[in-house]
């Protein structure tokens, strides 16, 4: 989780719906939030909540109805459509029609924005295609046309040319959906990595709960009756915005877990129950093993619903997102 003085894009009372020419339909409003380099932020709620609109007004597709967008120091409406290509990259839900071109010409695209009305590559426009490709492992389909790729392959050339426009922020629209379980697990694993590898704000509209619980270190949850609320994805479980959002049925918060292979530390967790459970899932998610012989100990404090963690060191923290923080700051020496 990175400090608020990072910030590549916030909002300051923002409302967004549909503008007409007698009067405005406002879907969201008041909403306050921020993307900082290298999250994934995963954006979740029922259909029909607005999520679609939040990302296009984020964008800078469709105006906002009140409030402001800032991209770093500057409103978002002030940027020329050619700032907005350089800093913020799109993937929608849309079909791709771009009749026979081949995943390579797809991806080349992205380079657009730096090339001008001659389209003529730069030594640096050829290294970003090839870095793009390869970051998305697609060298061995490169050649190949969009129409001959399956639904997941044409995702990850989406995703692909996106990486390859080099924006700061990429916003994508149900990356997800219409693929089967792996093409999806993989998705999100390759936009989590690519946010840690490339240092960029990654925005995601998705319905895949479990996964999203796995992977992002940023909640955006939409209900049509509790607003926007953001947040660690832990704690948002354990707070009931998450129960209070999808009403769910058929999938059960108690057992999510991350699995990795390698950790930055162990840590030894003494508590029960959920809070447990989802304390364990959050170190996981961030690096940090569970074992029984981890040097730092993390004893769970939990008494009239409210949940506390404690270190052996004596340090206090009232959320999961304050102890990953610290963790953080121990193993960098700050």
């Amino acid at each position: 989780m990175k400090v608020a003085d990072n910030m590549l894009m916030h909002t300051q009372g923002l409302a967004v719906g549909y503008g007409h020419k007698k009067s405005s339909t406002i879907i969201m409003e008041g909403l306050k939030c921020s993307l900082q380099p290298g999250e994934l932020v995963c954006f979740m709620g029922p259909n029909g909540v607005g999520k679609s609109t939040l990302l296009r007004t984020l964008s800078g597709a469709q105006a906002p109805l009140a409030g402001d967008i800032f991209f770093q120091d500057k409103k978002l409406h002030e940027l020329t459509r050619m700032e907005l290509a350089l800093n913020i990259s799109v993937v929608l839900t849309d079909p791709v029609s771009v009749g026979n071109i081949t995943v390579r010409e797809l991806i080349s695209f992205g380079r657009y924005p730096y090339t001008g009305w001659n389209i003529n590559f730069s030594p640096e426009d050829h290294e970003a295609i090839e870095r793009a490709i390869h970051e998305t492992s697609l060298q061995t389909i490169q050649d190949r046309k969009i129409t001959e790729l399956s639904d997941g392959q044409r995702q990850k050339a989406l995703i692909a040319r996106a990486l390859c426009q080099d924006t700061p922020v990429i916003i994508l629209d149900e990356p997800t959906a219409h693929l089967d379980l792996n093409n999806r697990v993989e998705i999100i694993n390759l936009l989590k990595g690519l946010s840690r590898k490339t240092n960029k704000a990654v925005l995601m509209a998705t319905h895949e709960l479990d996964l999203a619980l796995q992977a992002a270190d940023v909640l955006w949850l939409a209900g049509f009756e509790t607003g926007l609320e953001i947040g660690f994805p832990e704690d948002l479980v354990l707070s009931g915005k998450i129960d209070e959002v999808f009403q769910l049925k058929g999938f059960d918060l108690k057992t999510g877990h991350l699995e990795k292979n390698i950790y930055k530390q162990n840590v030894s967790v003494v508590g029960d129950g959920y809070p447990l459970l989802w304390t364990k899932n959050a170190l996981e998610r961030n690096g940090y093993g569970t074992g029984a012989d981890g040097g730092l100990k993390l004893e769970i404090l939990s008494e009239h619903d409210k949940i506390q963690w404690k270190t052996n060191k004596g340090a206090l923290f009232n959320s999961l997102e304050e102890v990953i923080n610290y963790l953080d700051q121990l193993i960098q020496g700050v």
